[in-house]
């Protein structure tokens, strides 16, 4: 039985106004992977800002449990969503001093939570699985716990990085959820070479879940915004998205240094 949290009872509430207002339409597959009990790392595709409510979503649906997801100190900062985000055990990651979130997590993967983890890091505009960072390997290692690949495909269409969707463009979107297989980081990955490889291992394995989810996909994406470059859509290629995001982040780090002078 899993115990009764007020706050995250009401987000998942709002949340599933939200998405029934929106009339979308998921798909889900592989629920059956996640697991009744205990720890485990959920490492999900990050390509729209919904993408954490969406798996929250489908995942208290099937079986009633908490996801605490790891995010950017600065939405924790922020005056409405910091205390909805508090309230629901999410965990603030201070992107220069990681530390604290990394013990912090673990320590909930230890006491039988599932983790929520963007192994990408921010949301990525190309829709393709970018290089992934290796925590979440090295927290599922660290706790000894299962890491669960999830891949979300449509979520995008609702909210995401460099397009306004008009309400129009929001309603009835399809959005196909898979979860895939558990597999461990087991203790030869206490050798960075061997996370580097399981980490590999992972982004292989979120790629051909948003290939096959693609592939399923009910609407054609040929030249659209929110499809792949690769699939015949309008996207930025991974290494054309690659160069925005580091131009992004040279000019935010520029106007931090000029608003300390």
């Amino acid at each position: 039985m899993h115990k009764r949290e007020p706050i995250y009872q009401a987000a998942i509430g709002a949340g599933r106004a939200l998405f029934g207002l929106l009339r979308v339409r998921r798909t889900v597959t592989g629920l059956e992977q996640l697991p009744a009990s205990g720890g485990a790392v959920l490492a999900v595709t990050h390509f729209g800002y919904l993408d954490f409510a969406l798996v929250e979503w489908v995942t208290w649906l099937h079986n009633r449990r908490h996801i605490r997801f790891m995010a950017k100190k600065g939405a924790f900062d922020q005056k409405l969503v910091g205390p909805l985000l508090r309230g629901m055990k999410h965990i603030s990651v201070d992107m220069e001093s990681g530390g604290a979130a990394y013990a912090q997590a673990v320590e909930a993967l230890r006491a039988g939570e599932l983790l929520g983890v963007f192994p990408e890091g921010g949301v990525n505009a190309s829709f393709t699985v970018r290089e992934l960072k290796t925590g979440a390997v090295r927290m599922a290692l660290a706790a000894n716990v299962p890491i669960i690949p999830v891949a979300v495909w449509g979520g995008h269409r609702l909210m995401t990085k460099n397009h306004r969707s008009t309400l129009r463009e929001r309603i009835g979107v399809p959005v196909s959820i898979r979860f895939g297989e558990p597999f461990s980081a087991d203790a030869a990955g206490r050798v960075d070479d061997d996370v580097a490889d399981t980490t590999l291992r992972l982004h292989d394995t979120l790629q051909a879940l948003v290939d096959a989810v693609q592939a399923e996909y009910s609407v054609p994406g040929t030249g659209q915004w929110w499809q792949p470059a690769h699939l015949g859509g309008t996207a930025p290629t991974p290494a054309e998205a690659a160069v925005a995001e580091a131009e992004r982040r040279r000019r935010k780090a520029a106007e931090k240094l000029a608003g300390k002078k």
